[in-house]
């Protein structure tokens, strides 16, 4: 004779019983991967560049978020409080170094300047802007009508808007910081353009030719490797190993 209500087992409850709830899925680390894009954004906001690399392994979601240019910038200037970094740099390997070698002052040169008197006013060594601006001598000075200063104080570039920029005559990309606040004169803007246009059409024509294809192909390789030519010949290797492996080849 049952009991007024029936026993457990009665109402379904039993451990063994396959309709009985079971406790909820203990949450998993892979789930991270399936953040919504604004949350993940957030996340991605606060790391390193290093770690927003790593970032971008984890899945074509991660992958796109990283790779996105608010997230590379944001990693790019935050260990050194930028507040803005305007332009494109010709690869995208330019951010994953945030390190303050990226960063230079530019100083228009004047009647009368020297590279010890610059070093003085910015406390910095004359072997350094030699170094930085691809100078053989202290001569040098007097063919350029701007030299890139090395920061040495990083406080200089708290809340600063810098620019990045090819310098055709020290042949380094970097993001220039402005005493006066923006660049000056578009002959200088025109020059580090060409030159950076002459650079990338340099980069696609060796890998067109290492790869023996046409431009378009040679274009695409190195856009989905961030314009990497040694990463956009792997992935070639790998496509065509990949279709050599298929049925009917």
């Amino acid at each position: 004779m049952n009991r007024p209500g029936g026993d457990g087992a009665d109402l379904g409850l039993s451990p063994t019983n396959p309709s009985a709830p079971s406790d909820p899925e203990p949450a998993s680390p892979m789930n991270a991967q399936h953040l919504p894009g604004d949350l993940l954004r957030a996340v991605l906001h606060r790391l390193s560049p290093a770690d927003v690399a790593r970032a971008a392994c984890v899945c074509r979601q991660w992958h796109a978020v990283a790779s996105d240019r608010a997230v590379l910038e944001a990693a790019f200037r935050a260990p050194w409080g930028v507040h803005r970094v305007v332009g494109e740099p010709a690869t995208r390997a330019f951010w994953r170094a945030a390190s303050l070698g990226r960063y230079a002052l530019s100083h228009t040169v004047r009647r009368g300047d020297t590279v010890p008197g610059i070093a003085v006013k910015y406390s910095v060594q004359v072997t350094d802007i030699k170094r930085f601006n691809n100078m053989m001598s202290d001569h040098g000075i007097y063919s350029r009508e701007r030299l890139l200063i090395p920061i040495s104080d990083p406080e200089i570039l708290l809340g600063s808007t810098c620019y990045i920029e090819m310098d055709h005559n020290s042949k380094r990309e970097v993001a220039v910081f402005y005493p006066e606040g923006h660049p000056t004169g578009n002959a200088e803007s025109l020059a580090n353009a060409a030159a950076a246009k002459k650079r990338s059409k340099r980069i696609l024509e060796s890998v067109r030719r290492s790869l023996h294809v046409d431009d378009g192909t040679a274009e695409y390789y190195l856009s989905v490797t961030d314009g990497d030519p040694r990463a956009a010949m792997m992935q070639f290797s790998e496509d065509l190993r990949w279709e050599q492996q298929q049925p009917g080849h």
